[in-house]
């Protein structure tokens, strides 16, 4: 296994142990505020990219590392999204069609 490999794996597994704490804060709070939706739009696409060049390049191991700190932080974009929504709606600010939703 390349060294190259080997420390793109350990950036991976550092950023991946800070997702889950994300996640718990989210669901903790219950309240996006703060959090930005271009950041994490734009590191689900680094991720997706970093996923696209092990496949069409140099597959090993690290891809899994990519697509779970993908998914992490997809699995946080939702709640975030899911959580405005419902805040939106205790506060009356969503129309009578959103709220069917």
């Amino acid at each position: 296994m390349p060294l190259s490999s080997m420390f793109e794996a350990v950036m991976l597994i550092c950023f991946g142990f800070s997702w889950p704490f994300a996640i718990i804060k989210t669901v903790k709070v219950k309240n996006p505020a703060g959090k930005s939706y271009i950041f994490l739009s734009l590191i689900i696409i680094g991720y997706i990219a970093g996923c696209l060049y092990k496949i069409t390049g140099k597959f090993d191991f690290v891809f899994w590392l990519y697509l779970l700190n993908g998914l992490l932080v997809a699995t946080d974009t939702v709640l975030c999204l899911y959580y405005q929504h419902r805040n939106k709606k205790a506060a009356g600010l969503v129309s009578p069609d959103e709220k069917a939703r």
